[in-house]
């Protein structure tokens, strides 16, 4: 294949960059059609055939949508199956009860840390607002430090934690373990959510907004199944795939213990087992959410699936071979995915479309970068979620939702989140960074 010049490689890579944030973020386009037509332009600019351009692009679509299809569909209908069993609100009730309200805003965060791990952080905000609403009028503290705290902690697990879409997207783009990257991503997750229930403790103490008069202090819980029943769904799936990534899988001939754990631990047989669980507290209304969950989910893969088509067309690119002549990019580190990915969500808005944007643009750098190791893979696509953290604001549909629900203005919802998002990607990069030195990236 002709080599293609760096400057004529960098020009399609830009002008693909600025198509999906000009389509997305100004004219509203959807996701996937702003990602395929990206991808068009882009092969156009490096002079590849139109063949050529529509092989890559569905050679993309199939590659990405066969190997995390199945974990998406699987993902998105355990977190619908616990919102309509009323296993999140439970989950919450509980640790409200043990917190007390005089901690109410620290409770929210630790429940949206929790709730988010099955479920996107938009759907559990919706699920919780009115829980969030209560609780503030009962206790005295503002609503934008309940919603931001609520928001915090959702927003953590969504942006570091497969098998939400962004983050599990990059790992497969990037061919890293998943289950080490849900391992990890959800034990950084840990600090990250409490940065944001810190910074909206401090930037949100002065700032006095009354809850809506629609929500009465004495809610109604609604009814659902036992506490135990209800974290289990969550907690099963996250152990099978710990303790398959912790267990050692190397010997010449696995015991029969260990080839267990291996297929247990499978985060596709992870998420199955967390879904009979789950489905078990269901009364009525099965075949509906299941096809709910379908659709949603559907909906999910095709904007993965663009990402997968821009990712071939750039792969064909081989941009690597030539920045791997420049070494103030191997310097950068893991700075260099982490910031591409912060100012790709920053110009657009979606973090799911950022995180898949920058896989695609890393992955032929990872030589390059000296993250084409096992560990360095994992590092990477966590650098990533970092980034994708961070900038949330009037272009982030996320954002929308927690002012709408909570009835915020617009300013300050960027005074306490949108600056706590800047915080949460921070404090994510130095923890990631800290990680990097306890797993070698060579």
């Amino acid at each position: 294949m002709t080599t293609i010049p760096l400057i004529q490689s960098m020009l399609g890579l830009l002008a693909g960059i600025v198509l999906i944030v000009v389509l997305t973020a100004r004219f509203r386009v959807h996701a996937f059609f702003a990602l395929l037509l990206a991808s068009v332009l882009t092969g156009c600019i490096l002079g590849f055939p139109v063949a050529t351009i529509i092989g890559s692009i569905k050679t993309g679509i199939g590659s990405i949508v066969g190997s995390l299809g199945l974990l998406i569909i699987l993902g998105t209908t355990l977190g619908l199956i616990l919102e309509h069993s009323g296993s999140t609100t439970v989950l919450a009730n509980y640790v409200l009860r043990r917190t007390g309200t005089g901690r109410s805003a620290l409770a929210m965060n630790i429940i949206g840390y929790l709730v988010g791990m099955p479920i996107f952080c938009d759907s559990g905000f919706i699920v919780l607002s009115g829980l969030n609403k209560a609780l503030s009028k009962r206790s005295g503290v503002p609503v934008i430090v309940m919603a931001s705290s609520l928001a915090t902690g959702l927003y953590a697990v969504h942006c570091l934690m497969p098998p939400h879409p962004g983050i599990t997207a990059a790992t497969a783009t990037i061919h890293a373990e998943t289950g080490r990257v849900m391992l990890f991503g959800l034990l950084i997750a840990i600090p990250v959510s409490v940065s944001g229930y810190l910074w909206t403790a401090f930037a949100g103490r002065r700032i006095a907004v009354a809850a809506s008069d629609d929500i009465a202090a004495g809610d109604t819980v609604l009814k659902g199944p036992s506490v135990l029943m209800s974290v289990l769904p969550i907690a099963i799936p996250i152990l099978l795939i710990a303790i398959r990534s912790l267990s050692s899988l190397e010997a010449t001939h696995p015991s029969l213990l260990l080839q267990t754990i291996d297929v247990l631990g499978m985060p596709e047989v992870a998420l199955s087992a967390g879904i009979l669980l789950a489905l078990s507290q269901l009364k009525n209304n099965i075949g509906t959410i299941l096809q709910e969950g379908a659709e949603k989910a559907a909906g999910i893969l095709i904007i993965i699936g663009g990402g997968g088509a821009f990712g071939a067309i750039l792969a064909k690119a081989d941009i690597g071979s030539h920045i791997a002549q420049n070494q103030s990019v191997a310097a950068m580190g893991l700075l260099l995915p982490f910031l591409v990915t912060a100012l790709l969500k920053t110009a657009q808005g979606s973090s799911t479309v950022a995180v898949i944007a920058a896989a695609a643009i890393m992955q032929p750098l990872l030589p390059v970068m000296g993250f084409d190791s096992a560990s360095g893979k994992i590092i990477c696509v966590l650098a990533m979620g970092a980034g994708s953290m961070m900038i949330s604001h009037t272009n982030d549909a996320y954002f929308w939702v927690i002012s709408k629900f909570s009835g915020l203005e617009i300013k300050e919802m960027l005074r306490v989140y949108s600056t706590g998002t800047v915080v949460m990607g921070l404090v994510a990069i130095g923890f990631i960074y800290l990680l990097s030195l306890v797993l070698p990236t060579t």
